[in-house]
């Protein structure tokens, strides 16, 4: 593959845009910490929705459906699909709630929620856990993905990648904060979108793809089309449908996907003008997310499944790649070496932006724990704006660096996607409850934060999790154990709900003052707080600010519908892409019908989403 002029122009084009908007917005980013890491919290709905669809294209995750597709057909996307429950969640009950909560990182929550000791070591504890520990897990997985598409792209050595996508997007971020963060995306999003379309168009219409038509009935994939797994096979029925649908949407933590909201979709709706825009833009995130933009991603999988059926035929085309890189997920990288010029030059460009898109935005939300929640709260309390400001900017280097030397000792995206699944494994309910329920305290999500991080790695990595859930033997046996290897998940979210239960039960509550000054501030109503509410009516204490009526039980129905809303765009848009027209008119017929109930279910509750 080799690159023309025209290429070069196109994506030193794109570079060069990003760094200008970079420079011209440090200025202003850098007056304090409000501006750097929040953009003076005044920015509209379309912007950070647009941000948060860009943010999550990533380098990675064209290469993780990939490699779903190819082993467990377009079937497998259930299990990152299933999240759109949890963002749904967030849309239509818990942006007003964290818009309403005015702090400037999600962990600063801990400060209005909890008191004490307890509530300082979380939120410092967290910073550090989150900001630098997940953080540098999740930016590893995109720095593999770079490092894949350098090799077979561009011929570059994985040093050679991380240097010169790291030092770009370490300048560009430190500069320009999240103002240059959000005004970025803007641009990211379109040239991504563009090249993400403009490549499945492409290669599906390969003389060796022949088309649509003929890339849905090749032999090769056939098998992998359906939406839904085999009902037959219980295994893959439960592990790929059942286990994200039932319980891994509410009991898991995942970046970009936390239940109860958090991380950097929090950080865009606190930067928000006003509740109404911090719902708009999630709602539009989520519909963009999970509705039309898997597809093109899909197509080139399944034509990847064509031209390259194993591991093997990657191998032999590409005998230049390291060993340790080779997997399904370099099947991505390996189509777009087919595109012409300009186009190639295009797409190169919209994997460098979709590259920066997210590495930025991690590196401004990790250092805005880190500063915070962390310099801040723990080191120095009387730091000047300046100074925070700049800690900031070294904090975005550093993680920078250690994220892209961990990514060389990486082999494929999946791996780090179960990685982070299966540390997050039953800390979601805490998450979600801790809003509505007075009684969960500090303890909660200390014990549920460390047991999370404890019982994965004893039913993972040692001969206990083997003996219980089976294993794969040297010689590629399937040894089996007591339980399913499918229980492994479950069995991780019933023991960590139990911890952080009876912690919650073993410990005190939190201070009468603190919960009725939460509850004052927020307003969240419902059940879990009528003890609170009772006492505080009893001693003459106003904390009920309106007799308005609790909007959550509206708020889970309008989130139901727009699963149904966003599912059937997504089903729809796949069997008109099958050929399959007349399925595509009957599953459009009900995005209609969903999205008007929807829109009458919202009405009723007094939002107005773009207003």
């Amino acid at each position: 593959m080799v690159l023309t002029t025209l290429d070069y122009i196109i994506i030193a084009s794109f570079f060069l845009t990003t760094i200008i908007i970079g420079v011209v917005v440090s200025k202003r980013s850098g007056k304090n910490t409000a501006e750097y890491f929040l953009s003076g919290r005044n920015m509209p709905w379309w912007l950070l929705g647009f941000s948060m669809v860009a943010t999550t294209f990533s380098t990675d995750t064209p290469n993780l459906v990939t490699d779903i597709v190819r082993q467990d057909g377009v079937a497998g996307n259930w299990v990152w699909w299933a999240f759109l429950l949890t963002g749904l969640l967030t849309v239509f009950v818990y942006a007003k709630l964290w818009r309403k909560s005015n702090v400037t990182t999600d962990l600063e929550f801990y400060t209005l929620r909890y008191s004490g000791k307890p509530a300082q070591f979380l939120r410092g504890f967290r910073s550090i856990y989150l900001g630098v520990v997940f953080n540098i897990i999740a930016m590893a997985a995109v720095n593999l993905a770079a490092i894949k598409i350098g090799q077979i792209m561009l011929g570059l050595s994985p040093i050679q990648t991380v240097l010169i996508g790291g030092v770009v997007t370490a300048v560009f971020s430190s500069l320009g904060g999240f103002r240059g963060v959000i005004y970025t995306d803007f641009v990211l999003f379109f040239v991504a979108i563009v090249g993400a379309v403009g490549a499945s168009y492409y290669l599906i219409n390969l003389p060796e793809v022949g088309g649509l038509s003929n890339l849905v009935s090749h032999p090769n994939v056939s098998d992998k089309l359906s939406f839904f797994p085999d009902f037959s096979n219980t295994e893959a029925l439960i592990g790929i449908l059942i286990i994200p649908l039932a319980v891994q949407w509410w009991s898991s933590w995942y970046p970009g996907a936390e239940p109860g909201g958090g991380g950097y979709i929090a950080q865009r709706m606190l930067a928000a003008k006003n509740e109404n825009h911090a719902i708009g833009a999630t709602f539009f995130f989520n519909i963009m997310h999970y509705a039309l933009r898997p597809w093109p991603w899909i197509l080139v999988a399944l034509a990847s499944l064509v031209m390259y059926p194993d591991i093997a035929s990657i191998q032999e085309a590409f005998p230049n790649v390291e060993s340790s890189k080779l997997g399904h997920d370099l099947a991505y990288s390996a189509m777009l070496t087919k595109l012409p010029a300009g186009l190639l030059g295009l797409v190169l460009a919209s994997l460098g932006a979709a590259f920066m898109s997210t590495l930025s935005t991690h590196l401004n939300w990790g250092s805005s724990y880190i500063v915070n929640d962390f310099y801040k709260q723990q080191i120095k309390k009387d730091a000047s704006e300046k100074e925070l400001v700049n800690v900031g900017r070294i904090t975005t280097i550093v993680l920078m660096v250690t994220s892209a030397v961990f990514a060389l000792y990486l082999t494929n995206a999946k791996q780090l996607f179960d990685i982070i699944l299966m540390f997050g494994a039953g800390t979601g309910l805490v998450y979600i409850l801790r809003w509505f329920w007075w009684r969960i305290n500090a303890w909660s999500e200390i014990s549920v934060m460390f047991s999370a991080m404890l019982i994965p790695l004893i039913l993972t990595f040692t001969p206990l999790g083997d003996s219980l859930f089976g294993y794969t033997n040297d010689a590629g046996e399937i040894i089996s154990g007591v339980f399913p290897s499918w229980f492994r998940f479950i069995a991780m979210v019933i023991i960590t709900s139990i911890v952080w239960i009876v912690a919650t039960y073993l410990t005190k509550p939190e201070s009468k003052e603190t919960l009725r000054s939460f509850y004052k501030n927020i307003q969240p109503g419902g059940p879990g707080w009528k003890k609170i509410v009772d006492e505080a009516n009893a001693e003459g204490v106003k904390i009920v600010e309106s007799n308005e009526k609790w909007s959550v039980p509206s708020g889970i129905l309008a989130m139901l519908l727009g699963c149904v809303l966003v599912y059937s765009c997504l089903f729809s848009v796949g069997n008109l892409l099958y050929g399959e027209y007349i399925m595509a008119g009957i599953i459009g017929v009900l995005a209609l019908v969903s999205g008007f109930l929807l829109a009458r279910v919202w009405k009723s509750i007094g939002k107005n989403l773009m207003s």
